[in-house]
């Protein structure tokens, strides 16, 4: 489904994204390293099996990318203008290597731009869960949205 435009979008809709993704060993230490993220819980085994986890940890910027990520085929796919900001970024509970997660997108607003014609403000808000159904992550999007073409 290509995403939706402004006019589209109604405050309080729910996407339960189709797509889940387990969260390899690989993923995680790929993009720790690639943006330049040496932190031990997330890159040495051997230091995280000695921290209070047991196992390395998922990185928060990996989970807070596929929070957003993983929306995009339902909301903002060629429909978006860019990303304003997030904020309210929180990770209630840890992901770990193997983990599989899943996300629901919720509209809390929209806007029409004050400064740009044609377009408009959409915020989500963005929560991931783990297989268990436990939170992981959630986070508040402001995104500048392509109203429909005349």
């Amino acid at each position: 489904m290509a995403g939706l435009w402004f006019e589209q979008f109604e405050e309080g809709m729910v996407f339960d994204h189709e797509w889940t993704r387990t969260i390899t060993e690989t993923d995680n230490k790929w993009f720790s390293l690639l943006t330049m993220n040496n932190q031990p819980l997330h890159i040495d085994n051997h230091f995280a099996a000695n921290s209070s986890w047991g196992k390395p940890l998922v990185n928060s910027m990996l989970t807070l990318a596929l929070m957003v990520g993983m929306s995009v085929n339902d909301t903002t796919l060629g429909t978006t203008v860019g990303n304003l900001g997030m904020t309210d970024v929180v990770f209630p509970h840890p992901l770990f290597e193997g983990d599989t997660i899943r996300i629901r997108t919720t509209v809390l607003s929209k806007r029409e731009s004050r400064k740009r014609p044609g377009e408009g403000i959409v915020t989500f808000r963005h929560e991931a869960f783990n297989q268990d159904g436990v939170k992981c992550g959630t986070c508040d999007r402001a995104a500048l949205m392509r109203m429909r073409p005349a």
